[in-house]
């Protein structure tokens, strides 16, 4: 296995020759370290069946089932598809997911450290992925933002990007958001975090997820700190050429794994997509998002 930066950017690596099945402890121990410190590894070289991405999955954590069953795999529950190529007549998954950044699972109270990405059926143009990392935008923060973030809490919510589900059809609204909120409802987290494994502050908020700021005792913010923090770090430039965003694209064989901790992320879409398919498995590593997270 050989595990080099990827040319010309500045975030990720590269990784040849890496097999799930007969990596060693040692090659699976420096791949995750490679997911920590140049937060996306590229899988070069990949062809596998569903059941095989799982067992990659597990190699590296343990693997958490997607909570709404339409975005299942109707063979491999634990691989969440995004897809709007129907099969045999059916929707497999659901089309058009993630056009926001958030971090996954952000909205829930013990979100994963890994997220893994196996792109199935690939567009020819639009193709990729955007990234920040969290941790790097955190730096480059103005001390005086820094120093209004200190001690705060962020509360995150699935609400503004819940898609409804084939059963929804017809339900008043105001009933669907009230189900949203009652099975999934907002969690607080703090506004920044010490990574636990690189020891890096991450900011911890997403445009898509994030809601609110609240100070430590819970009371919201009056202030512009929240609009403020996303404008700095780049989710509100919708030109996608602020210094801090990162588009990571693919080729077939490729399969992304990324530090979900300190990187959110936004896919690529347009008005007119191309047909595109991809699979995702998530998975717990050996630690919290942070220590000392309340769940």
């Amino acid at each position: 296995m050989e595990i080099i930066p990827q040319e010309g950017k500045t975030l990720g690596a590269a990784v040849h020759g890496f097999n799930y099945a007969s990596a060693s402890e040692a090659d699976i121990k420096k791949l995750k370290e490679a997911i920590y410190t140049q937060k996306i590894a590229v899988l070069k070289g990949q062809d596998l069946s569903p059941e095989q991405f799982l067992e990659l999955g597990k190699r590296l954590g343990r693997p958490e089932t997607y909570y709404e069953p339409m975005y299942q795999h109707p063979e491999v529950e634990e691989i969440f598809v995004s897809s709007n190529v129907p099969k045999d007549g059916k929707q497999i998954g659901v089309p058009k997911t993630g056009k926001f950044w958030h971090a996954d699972y952000m909205f829930m109270p013990d979100p994963f450290g890994i997220t893994l990405i196996y792109p199935q059926v690939i567009p020819q143009k639009n193709r990729g992925t955007y990234f920040i990392d969290m941790g790097k935008a955190y730096e480059a923060l103005p001390e005086n933002l820094k120093k209004a973030a200190a001690g705060t809490q962020c509360k995150h919510s699935v609400r503004k990007y819940f898609k409804i589900r084939p059963h929804d059809v017809y339900r008043p609204i105001s009933e669907i958001i009230e189900e949203v909120e009652t099975k999934t409802p907002p969690v607080v987290q703090p506004t920044t975090f010490t990574h636990p494994m690189t020891g890096e502050t991450v900011l911890y908020l997403s445009e898509g997820f994030t809601v609110d700021i609240q100070d430590a005792e819970g009371k919201p913010l009056e202030t512009d700190l929240l609009h403020e923090l996303f404008e700095a770090t780049g989710q509100l430039d919708e030109t996608f050429t602020h210094p801090n965003i990162h588009l990571q694209s693919f080729e077939k064989g490729d399969l992304l794994v990324w530090d979900n901790r300190s990187l959110i992320h936004r896919a690529l879409h347009t008005s007119a997509p191309e047909p595109t398919v991809s699979f995702r498995v998530t998975v717990h590593d050996e630690r919290k998002l942070f220590d000392g997270i309340a769940a």
